[in-house]
């Protein structure tokens, strides 16, 4: 019972955060200047028929294009959007649908993501997991220092370093990604590793501090000292006991990791030509003479309702792993 309210509770928080950041962003995003479409290669007639089509314009009995008022736009998007409708593109793909668009796009994305933490978590917690056993000794100190670097270091320069060593010099990778047979293809996973690479040396580096911060404070417990007494052995105590208190914290960590490297693909999608929507999203914004509007909401939707999903996911999953935890309980 007190799981179901609690529950109920973040979700209707959810929903109320969602609302109010999606409305932030809308309204910024149109308060920006609205500039003549004067670019080569982009038909104005076209842009205006969309924007009158969307209600983001109007004309007057002089034949004139008049701008609506924002809160009027946002509630005929709303309107919109609850019926499935979220709009065409005016610039980046002119009059295509931008669900579909988007819908095309998110398998890329959710794939380079998946494999990064899929080998990330492994091999950082196994790191995490050898640097509290052999706390302060050299293993100790070299994974530990490590782990420091490659926290300190941003994913983009991962990208430069992988591009030159493994690319450019050593000829072991493709620099672009091959998404001609679609993303869970052979030759797209093939293809995406130096993407991959870039994406999990963090990840690795925050799971292996994590493991061994937990880890060792576990390892201290008076349980562990009585679990020796009875006959355990330290690998066998390690591997009953404490691995499995250590990993009620550490597991609620790997969906918040995700959604870390979910925001780091938006340039490293770009830097591999993976044509996920993370280089969607920054083209929406960068587009000329103005921002793609309606895939810069839909995309900035799709990243604020990861992270808001992510961490209730991350807070619920408390209560199933460890028992002791009532959610929601005074």
């Amino acid at each position: 019972m007190y799981m179901f309210k609690y529950v109920l509770k973040r979700l209707l928080l959810l929903l109320l955060t969602f609302f109010i950041i999606i409305t932030v962003s809308f309204v910024l995003v149109k308060l920006l200047p609205d500039t003549p479409i004067k670019q080569l290669g982009k038909d104005p007639t076209l842009i205006m028929n969309i924007k009158v089509a969307r209600h983001q314009y109007y004309i007057n009995e002089a034949g004139e294009y008049i701008r609506t008022p924002i809160i009027e736009q946002y509630i005929y998007y709303l309107g919109y959007a609850f019926k499935g409708d979220f709009g065409v593109s005016e610039l980046l793909y002119p009059g295509q649908d931008v669900w579909k668009v988007f819908s095309e796009k998110v398998p890329f994305t959710v794939a380079v993501n998946l494999y990064s933490i899929l080998f990330s978590i492994p091999l950082g917690i196994g790191l995490g997991i050898v640097a509290a056993v052999k706390k302060n000794t050299w293993i100790d100190h070299l994974i530990s220092t490590g782990v420091m670097i490659f926290v300190s270091v941003p994913s983009f320069i991962y990208g430069f370093l992988v591009q030159y060593l493994l690319c450019f010099k050593l000829h072991w990778f493709e620099p672009v990604m091959n998404a001609s047979n679609g993303a869970f293809s052979w030759t797209g996973f093939s293809t995406m590793i130096p993407a991959v690479l870039c994406l999990a040396f963090g990840s690795i580096a925050g799971f292996a501090r994590y493991t061994r911060a937990e880890l060792t404070e576990v390892l201290t417990g008076d349980y562990m000292l009585l679990a020796r007494t009875k006959g355990l052995t330290r690998g066998q105590a390690t591997m009953r006991h404490a691995l499995r208190n250590a990993m009620v914290p550490i597991f609620p960590m790997i969906l918040s990791e995700f959604v870390g490297i979910m925001s780091g693909s938006l340039i490293i999608e770009g830097m591999f030509t993976i044509p996920g929507v993370g280089s969607l999203f920054v083209n929406s914004i960068r587009s000329t003479p103005n921002p793609d509007y309606n895939f810069f909401i839909l995309l900035s939707a799709f990243y604020i309702l990861i992270g808001l999903v992510a961490g209730i996911v991350a807070d619920i999953s408390y209560g199933f792993i460890d028992p002791r935890i009532r959610m929601g309980a005074k």
